[in-house]
């Protein structure tokens, strides 16, 4: 109960001081982050699911029983550049995918809804056409859409689709290093959660909050996030919508522009 208790008021005091909801202005600061970090312009944020061990909930059946055989919730994040998380999501059963957990969450509800106040469609770097929306970047576990960007399928890709992937990877790649510093900074996450579903729950979302705390105090690490024991949702595939395609597609062209290209990504694909 002490346990619970503490993690409770750690969520309750840190929450909205390091997970507060951006608004506009904020996630046009975001945007510059991950363009000059990532170089991924009109990103505001990198997704991914991990998986959280813990001891078989009580009555549970395998609700909690994932795909790499063993019990699990999932925790869900939406990260900056700055390997902070702004939303999260803790809780869901181990074996749902990445997009249902996405889908039944409050940040994939607000997405879907267009209820995140994210700024107007803009032009890329150094171009007059097309206006192009922010987006998110996450993996091919989750559905294509005109706010979240995924990779191309690996079969046949043609050298502008890989070319994407790369610069997509850069960019999604901070969510993994946030994981990475969360796992090896808060050490119980590298083992199963021997408490009570509900504490456990609790005792990640705290976890995540201080992350945030100490980040901004501490800095960055990076050996830090080289390795963790957090592994993903069943990365089962789904299917994306025409817009997105479009989207995505344009994201390609400019990657491969004068003005969007990088020196050394066609020797990194």
């Amino acid at each position: 109960m002490v346990v619970w208790e503490t993690c409770v008021a750690i969520w309750d005091v840190l929450h909205p001081a390091v997970m507060a909801q951006p608004q506009k202005e904020d996630w046009l600061q975001i945007a510059d982050l991950f363009l000059q970090s990532c170089n991924f312009p009109n990103c505001v944020g990198a997704i991914d699911g991990k998986h959280i061990r813990v001891k078989k909930p009580i009555r549970s059946g395998s609700k909690f029983f994932n795909y790499k055989k063993y019990f699990s919730f999932v925790l869900f994040a939406v990260c900056y550049a700055n390997y902070c998380f702004r939303y999260i999501d803790v809780g869901s059963y181990g074996s749902s995918s990445d997009s249902a957990v996405l889908g039944h969450s409050a940040f994939g509800q607000m997405l879907n809804n267009n209820e995140l106040d994210l700024p107007g469609n803009t032009t890329l770097p150094g171009t007059t056409y097309p206006a192009m929306p922010f987006v998110f970047v996450g993996d091919a576990a989750f559905a294509l859409g005109e706010h979240l960007m995924r990779p191309y399928s690996s079969r046949g890709l043609s050298i502008a689709r890989r070319v994407f992937n790369y610069r997509l990877t850069r960019a999604r790649r901070v969510v993994e290093c946030a994981f990475g510093i969360l796992a090896n900074k808060w050490r119980f996450l590298h083992s199963p959660i021997h408490l009570k579903l509900e504490t456990a729950i609790s005792a990640v979302k705290a976890a995540c909050v201080l992350h945030n705390f100490v980040r901004v105090r501490d800095g960055f690490n990076f050996e830090d996030s080289l390795s963790h024991s957090l592994e993903s949702p069943n990365p089962s595939g789904v299917r994306g919508t025409r817009h997105g395609a479009a989207v995505r597609d344009h994201f390609t062209a400019y990657f491969l522009s004068p003005h969007g290209a990088l020196p050394w990504q066609l020797e990194a694909i």
